[in-house]
């Protein structure tokens, strides 16, 4: 139990496709950051990602199908518990979620989309999305950028703005929700062929990272949450140089202090610390991630977490305070494990 009694717990996704459990609990040991898994729920086909409510009583799923869903789950005292059945998201493959104004937003890879589901007064889903924003356009990379494919959906800092990350097009999108349809406010350009992949934004609200997954870097913005705009400053290599073989840059992470960005690269499977600074980010190092393909970064309570859906794990980093560097503590064993999140 954590200080004043309160369990401390993780929900942990991952691809059932690929031979995970599911989703997955786990309870957070007191004083550290060491993971005890407590339990699974495979109802949900791939819920690769998850998010809480802001009150943190209820946990929301994509399920990243070809079909496209999100489920909502009442965190109690046990095992998460259904609340309703998935709702459809009307896109394929959502890679990302979020809770804003009243709606989950579903990034939605396969199609390139942005979807808001109304949660009700009880935290779960409406039967049906209220809107869909559908993205156009394609980059540079035959593969990768022929159209669209958003990965990435959140609110802004003020709340007033829902911003969406598309990988096919090189681009961020911000967003209004009025009436609950998802509708486009500004697009604002990245390098081509960066491939931006998934945003954070430093605790100041007035500045942003995104990391690129098409070459392996952070690009620095200016945010303004008046004008609703997102100004891009600098990109910043998150490898010391040049990766010796595949390198896909996924998750990203700020520490609470604002000092540091964190990043995590498959294929070369290490996370990357980066120090704040007035002009930008200057790397410090790298370090192993742990095991293979980290997919995502989480931090709590001073330790960094890894999903590596490859190897099937989550391994965890305890953080020093003057550095930012992570020292590796401890893993656990989670089948094609894609995504962490804490109470």
């Amino acid at each position: 139990m954590a200080e004043g009694g309160r369990r401390r717990r993780a929900f942990i996704g991952s691809f059932t496709a690929a031979g995970g459990p599911g989703l997955v609990t786990a309870d957070v040991r007191p004083g550290g950051g060491a993971l005890n898994l407590t339990g699974r729920l495979g109802t949900l086909p791939d819920p690769s990602y998850l998010t809480l409510s802001p009150d943190g009583t209820m946990l929301y799923a994509v399920s990243e199908t070809a079909e496209g869903a999100v489920a909502a789950f009442r965190v109690g005292r046990d095992k998460p518990e259904p609340a309703g059945p998935p709702v459809a998201v009307d896109g394929s493959g959502p890679t990302h979620l979020s809770v804003h104004a009243g709606h989950v937003l579903t990034a939605n890879y396969g199609s390139g989309s942005v979807t808001a589901v109304p949660v009700r007064s009880d935290g779960s889903l409406a039967p049906a999305p209220s809107g869909v924003l559908q993205h156009t356009g394609s980059g540079p990379h035959d593969r990768r950028q022929r159209g669209p494919h958003a990965h990435h959906v959140q609110p802004d800092p003020s709340g007033r703005w829902a911003v969406s990350v598309d990988l096919g097009t090189d681009s961020v999108r911000v967003c209004t929700l009025d009436g609950g349809t998802p509708a486009l406010h500004r697009e604002i350009a990245l390098r081509p062929g960066s491939g931006p992949r998934h945003l954070a934004f430093h605790p100041d609200g007035e500045h942003a990272y995104v990391v690129n997954e098409l070459t392996p870097t952070v690009t620095v913005c200016l945010w303004d949450a008046d004008a609703g705009s997102l100004k891009p400053l600098i990109e910043v290599p998150v490898l010391p140089g040049a990766p010796a073989g595949d390198a896909y840059a996924s998750g990203i992470v700020v520490s609470p202090d604002g000092r540091f960005v964190w990043t995590a690269t498959r294929g070369e499977d290490v996370l990357s610390v980066l120090a704040v600074q007035a002009d930008g980010l200057r790397l410090i190092g790298t370090v192993p991630c742990g095991g293979h393909w980290p997919r995502a970064l989480a931090e709590h309570d001073g330790f960094l977490y890894a999903a590596n859906e490859r190897s099937g794990d989550v391994t965890w980093f305890a953080v020093d305070e003057k550095t930012g560097l992570p020292r590796y503590d401890g893993s656990v064993e989670v089948a094609a494990a894609s995504c962490i999140v804490f109470e």
